[in-house]
Formats: C-alpha cells, sequence, structure tokens
C-alpha cells in the first residue's frame, strides 16, 4: 500500500500501444553545453518517499556526531523537493492565469487584476476539488508515500544480484547481523562482524525494515514507470509516470554481490534494473551514476551481468568474436562522473583507482564509461569547458543504444543520484576541490531526460545515492527536481537557476524548521504572488510530506491525512513479484493518503546538520564467500569553521 500526494491511478500492463516516432539526430553540445531539446509531450513525474528507511540508525553509541549517513538526509531531501515543486505551483498558477486572460481575447497579456479571477482560473483549469494541498503543486507531479517493501531473501531481483549459487549466503548473513546487532553490540561492543569495515558501516535491528523498504519503493518507481500509458488518453484513468525520483536510504551504489561498504549494504539501482529485466522484459538498462564516489560495486555488478550475457550470446551463436546486435539477456552500460582522489580510490590501489577510470564499449560485451572530475575556476570555466566533456557519459549511453537496436521498448535509463559532489556539501567530504555546481543536477538531468525521451519513451527512474550536508541536499534535490519535471503546455524553460543559490538556500533551511502557523492554512489565491510566495508554497507542502506518529494499534492499517473521501484497492500479488509483500492502490483525486508504516515508528527527523569527522576502513575480507576487499579511506571530516 501506498500513499500518494496528488494524482495517480496505476496501470496494470506494460504499454504496447503504438508510439510517436523516435526524433532523429545525435546529442550535440551546443554553444551553452546543453543537448537539444526533445519535444515537449507532458511527461509526468513521481516523487517517491519511503518513511521506513528512516529505520536504518546508529545505535552504537549515543555519539552521532561523527555520523554523516543519517536519518535526517531524507527531511533535507524534501525540503528540496518541496521547494522545487512550490516553484512549479507558482509558475503553474502564473500559466493558467494567462492562459485564461488570453481565452477571453485580452490582448495585454497582463494577469488578471482581482485575486477572485485568478483563484477562479487556478481553481477552475487545474480541476481542484475541496483538498486544501490541492492547489499547491500541478498536475503533471505526483507524491508518494509508499509501504512497498520487499522479502530480502525471497525477492527474485534481489537474488538476482546478491545471490549465491550455493545459497543466499551473504542475504541470510546481513539479515542476522542486523537482527542481532543490539546483543553484539552489547557483548563485544560492535555489531558488524569480522571482516566487514566496521566505520563507515552500522546496522541496527530494523535496519533490515530500511534496506526492504529502499528497494521496494525503488521495484514500485520501476512498476508505475514501465506499466505507464501515455498514449490512451481516451481510457482517462491511467496515470503513471514517466519519469521517477525515489528518496530512499542506505544508499547503495558501493555495494556489490557480496561486498558491503561505504554506507551501502544492497545495491538499490542494480536491484531495480533486475526487476525491471525480471518482470517487464527490459533489456537494455542505462545507468548514469553522478555520486561524488565512484559506483565501485554498481560497477562490478553490471560487469558480472554484461559478461553472463555477452557468454550466453557467443555460445548461442557458435562461439563468435563479437555478440549480435540483440541478446536475450540483460546488457547495462554504466557511466560515472566521479572524483578519482575519493573513497574508495583515495589511498591509491591500482585496482580501485584502474576500475574507476576504465574505459570500455563493446569488447568483451562491456559498456563502462568513466570520467574525472576536475577542478574549476569560475562558472564560464564549468560550463564551457568542463561540463562538455562530462556529456560524454550521455554520448556513450547513446552509443551503447545504437549498437544494441536503438530506441525501443525494452530500454530503461536510472540516474544513480548522489549530491555529495555539489559545491554546497561540507568541506570535508568534498575536500580534492572536485565539485559540480548545484545547477549541474538540473542540467544533467534535463540532458538525461532528452536520452530517455529519444531512446526509452521518456522513461527514467533516478534514486539517491550520496549527498550529507543539508545544503548540499537541498539544493541539489530542488535543481534535480526541476530537471524532471514538465509543466502542462509549457514550452518554454521555467525553471530560473537562482532558486538554489546561497541565499535562497538559506532561506528555505529556515523557514522549512518552523511549523505551519493555522493562518498559513487558509485558502488563498495563487496570484498574484508575494516575492516570498514559494517559501508559504513549501511549508505547506513539507507538512504533507513529514511522516505522521503511529501507533502500535495502528501500524498495520493505513492512516489517511487529512481525512478525504476516498478509497484504497488492493493489488493482488503479481506470481513475478516474488517476495514483495506491498500492495498497491489507486486514488482519484489529488490528495493525500498515508501508507502502512510496517510496525515501525518513524526515527526522529531534524533539518540540523550533523558535524562529520574522520571515518576509515582496513583491510577486509568478506564474511559470505572470503573475497578480499581493499583497504579504503573515506575521510569525512568536520567542516571548516
Amino acid at each position: 500500500m501506498h500513499a500518494e500526494i496528488g494524482r495517480h491511478e496505476q496501470g496494470g500492463a506494460v504499454d504496447v500501444s503504438p508510439r510517436e516516432p523516435v526524433p532523429e539526430g545525435g546529442l550535440d553540445v551546443t554553444p551553452r553545453a546543453w543537448l537539444p531539446e526533445s519535444p515537449r509531450s507532458g511527461k509526468r513525474t513521481a516523487l517517491y518517499l519511503q518513511d521506513d528507511c528512516l529505520q536504518h540508525r546508529f545505535i552504537r553509541s549515543k555519539d552521532t556526531s561523527g555520523i554523516v549517513e543519517r536519518p535526517e538526509r531524507l527531511r533535507a531531501v524534501k525540503v528540496g523537493l518541496s521547494a522545487a515543486i512550490a516553484h512549479a505551483g507558482v509558475f503553474s498558477a502564473k500559466y493558467i492565469a494567462l492562459g485564461k486572460n488570453d481565452a477571453e481575447g485580452s490582448t495585454t497579456g497582463k494577469i488578471p487584476s482581482t485575486e477572485a479571477d485568478t483563484l477562479a482560473a487556478a481553481l477552475g483549469r487545474m480541476k481542484i476539488g475541496q483538498a486544501q494541498d490541492q492547489q499547491l503543486w500541478p498536475s503533471s507531479v505526483t507524491f508518494y508515500r509508499t509501504a512497498a517493501k520487499v522479502d530480502l531473501l525471497g525477492h527474485p531481483a534481489v537474488k538476482y544480484v546478491h545471490g549465491d549459487v550455493d545459497g543466499d549466503v551473504y542475504l541470510e548473513n546481513l539479515t542476522a547481523w542486523a537482527r542481532d546487532s543490539q546483543d553484539n553490540i552489547a557483548k563485544k561492543g560492535l555489531e558488524i562482524p569480522d571482516g566487514i569495515p566496521p566505520l563507515d558501516l552500522y546496522l541496527c535491528p530494523t535496519s533490515i525494515d530500511a534496506i526492504q523498504g529502499a528497494i521496494g519503493a525503488v521495484c514500485e518507481a520501476v512498476d508505475n514507470v514501465l506499466t505507464s500509458d501515455t498514449h490512451s488518453p481516451s481510457e482517462g484513468g491511467g496515470r503513471g509516470c514517466e519519469r521517477a525520483f525515489v528518496a530512499i536510504r542506505p544508499p547503495g551504489h558501493h555495494c556489490g554481490e557480496d561486498t558491503p561498504g561505504g554506507f551501502c549494504f544492497v545495491n538499490n539501482v542494480v536491484i531495480g534494473a533486475a526487476h525491471a529485466h525480471l518482470k517487464h522484459n527490459i533489456k537494455r538498462v542505462v545507468v548514469l551514476d553522478i555520486d561524488l564516489h565512484h559506483g565501485n560495486g554498481t560497477q562490478s555488478l553490471v560487469w558480472q551481468i554484461n559478461e553472463e550475457t555477452y557468454l550466453k550470446s557467443l555460445e548461442s551463436e557458435g562461439s563468435q568474436i563479437n555478440p549480435p546486435p540483440t541478446q536475450d539477456g540483460l546488457q547495462i552500460y554504466y557511466g560515472s562522473l566521479h572524483d578519482i582522489l575519493s573513497y574508495p580510490c583515495e589511498d591509491g590501489k591500482p585496482h580501485m583507482v584502474q576500475a574507476a577510470s576504465t574505459s570500455i564499449h563493446g569488447a568483451h560485451g562491456q559498456h563502462v564509461e568513466n570520467i574525472h572530475l576536475q577542478q574549476y575556476d569560475s562558472s564560464e570555466h564549468f560550463w564551457g569547458a568542463l561540463y562538455p566533456k562530462y556529456l560524454s557519459l550521455i554520448h556513450r549511453a547513446r552509443d551503447f543504444l545504437d549498437r544494441t537496436g536503438g530506441p525501443g521498448d525494452d530500454v530503461l535509463v536510472f540516474i544513480s543520484c548522489g549530491f555529495d559532489a555539489c559545491e554546497h556539501e561540507h568541506p570535508s567530504m568534498s575536500r580534492h576541490g572536485r565539485r559540480v555546481p548545484a545547477s549541474f543536477y538540473h542540467r544533467f538531468t534535463r540532458d538525461t531526460c532528452c536520452l530517455a525521451d529519444q531512446y526509452a519513451r521518456g522513461r527514467l527512474v533516478s534514486v539517491l545515492e550520496g549527498g550529507y550536508s543539508d545544503k548540499a541536499l537541498v539544493s541539489g534535490a530542488m535543481a534535480h527536481v526541476c530537471g524532471l519535471v514538465e509543466l502542462e503546455g509549457e514550452e518554454r524553460d521555467w525553471v530560473d537557476e537562482e532558486w538554489w543559490n546561497t541565499e535562497n538556500i538559506s532561506k528555505v533551511t529556515t523557514h522549512s524548521s518552523r511549523k505551519l502557523s493555522k493562518p498559513e492554512r487558509v485558502l488563498r489565491p495563487s496570484l498574484p504572488s508575494p516575492p516570498e510566495d514559494w517559501l508559504s508554497r513549501t511549508v505547506e507542502i513539507l507538512a504533507t510530506l513529514d511522516p505522521k506518529p503511529t501507533s502500535s494499534s495502528a501500524s498495520s492499517r493505513s492512516s489517511r491525512v487529512p481525512s478525504t473521501v476516498r478509497t484504497l484497492r488492493e493489488r493482488k500479488k503479481d506470481p513475478r513479484d516474488g517476495g514483495s509483500t506491498a500492495a498497491s492502490g489507486r486514488v482519484d483525486t489529488p490528495s493525500v493518503i498515508e501508507g502502512s508504516s510496517g510496525g515501525c515508528s518513524p526515527a526522529p527527523e531534524s533539518g540540523t546538520e550533523q558535524d562529520s569527522s574522520t571515518q576509515r576502513a582496513a583491510s577486509v575480507t568478506s564474511a559470505s564467500s572470503g573475497k578480499k576487499l581493499p583497504r579504503v579511506i573515506h575521510h569525512v571530516r568536520p567542516p571548516a569553521t
């Protein structure tokens, strides 16, 4: 069961209706280093929250000042999401009012003069009912508070990625480590077993709830994107989405088959790709990783999957040298933009540095591109000299898709979306000076959407990875979501990159930390908008996204906030889902519904940043298979004062 904040009806099957021809032409870099715009077609965006992800907490000691992968990260992300959608709501209201003016034959182009006209136009065009929150964002955006979970030991996609031919040793061990964590801390002061780096990994008894919830949210987003029917408007109800952002933790891109590390215990994105392959017959996946750190776990898993597919193709084709253009197995392109001087390469281990510098395209069935972040000294330097180089990640993805069959219904695009390369990240995290401006997350997202529009029917799933300071998370999430969202009927870019400048980030951080006062909840006209209207909208939206307290007696039921007239309908379990335990529901009105919390009370959230301290990981041996992991250093020092 999931919570929805906005419009949604989930389709029941993959859309196979006829598609418009994909526009021809390359992704050439323009003078502004942007990729050419694809025609606007009303793409819809879903934003996923999973409150169980708050249950992963550090319990080894009461001192959490050195813990940067913290539950409060999700609060900062929600502030960024709320601010982005608040700006979209302000812009949509202006567009609606101007549209009404034009429809009435006005030649002045001015916004309606009276508040009554403005409100009537907004309500009429947006088809808003009585719920207070319905006026806050455009119809092309839907929030979900999902309660989806998977069975870590039974879900096919999890077993596909982290299973073992001799049994699910790693998954069983991980479950036991979390279950026994409190007892082990009491007995020996440490819940992480020997052979696993204890200073960048931690567990608690409810960590498995967070991990299973994170995977469940990713798989639900994949299902929604791949069952979206954008080409049958006459059916009326099928709303779905083409783009999704999934705000979850713990992150995943450092985790290999059975090698946790760098805060990661399972690989959320690769599991999502496997789910798309096993359930929806997706055969080609693009993964673009923009975290500050190289996704060594993702690249390792991608290499294994591609190798298996390649070897099977050689066997079926009589051991020919080159694979056929299309194959039955899953093929994944992995492109990463990262700091080669940071974790997991910080201590210079040759095999880690070499892996993070690999560029291979087609040989042995592998499709990998790694680009190293560089320092920049001005905005002009970044956008004029560096950003065109970084776009090679997308150019190489396009080459991969062209070589393997071109545009098709079997293509899905993922973004491993870390915000720790942001200019607003703690200096201790980005201490080598390899950063990107916050606007990078807007422009790169837009350019990735262009790729998805051309090759994957617009279908794109973005999953949160790193990002540790509140300012980096707020600004990065705001810019990223502004890149994902399209406003209905709006042909030009509606985004102002000054929205996430330092002054505005400070404003929204301050305003989001206070409670919403009663007068602000009164239904008010959207136009004309006061200068700070987006701030009050942000606070209102955020109030609908924060988790609500649950009681033990109601933990197995869904609670609804606020009360509205609607019903939830459980979806029968799909046998292809394997261990999935979540039911999905539909609503027909843009409203707020709380999903089941799975019996766990959310951890307290806070907008206060935690200072970070040095964290080191020693040479380890995987407890499950004896695999050697490199000695790595994941420094996190306190920010300069």
